[in-house]
């Protein structure tokens, strides 16, 4: 069961993640050395997942994003073609989506040169793939991988 405190500990550590311990601490009114006992159970309960850097993009000529999704054969295992598509290093995310296509895939490229070839030799060279829509983002006005975390939100 996660309760009040431990919630106010993600939402302090989901928007910055590298704010000091005692820092964490003081913000919560509890003792650095029961934060981190904290800190480090949500970790063990995988509720922390990790911790990222963030980078920019346009500094490693990555700036264009692409959104492609993937319609796969009637034969194909959707399972594996989606565990294909993971584990390929330009891929950013794979999600399995419902509707008439099976995956939606983002990349990020320097341009729609680029993209073009990693959709051909990352996605369509997959056995299973039958058909790809691509859609480059024109502008971006929001992109996080952080959610509200509400006190409603709690779980057993």
């Amino acid at each position: 069961m996660i309760d009040e405190i431990s919630l106010e500990i993600l939402k302090i550590l989901q928007e910055k993640a590298r704010i000091p311990n005692v820092e964490v601490a003081r913000q919560v009114g509890m003792a650095p050395s029961a934060v981190l006992e904290r800190i480090l159970k949500l970790e063990k309960q995988r509720i922390i997942e990790g911790y990222e850097v963030r980078l920019n993009p346009k500094f490693f000529n990555k700036g264009l994003i692409a959104f492609i999704t993937v319609k796969t054969d009637e034969n194909a295992d959707e399972i594996e073609v989606g565990r294909k598509l993971a584990r390929r290093p330009k891929v950013q995310e794979v999600h399995y989506v419902a509707g008439e296509d099976a995956f939606l895939v983002k990349l990020r490229g320097a341009d729609t040169e680029e993209i073009g070839r990693l959709i051909r030799e990352t996605i369509k060279s997959i056995k299973g793939v039958q058909l790809t829509k691509t859609a480059i983002v024109m502008s971006t006005y929001k992109e996080t991988a952080q959610f509200p975390i509400d006190d409603g939100d709690k779980t057993s």
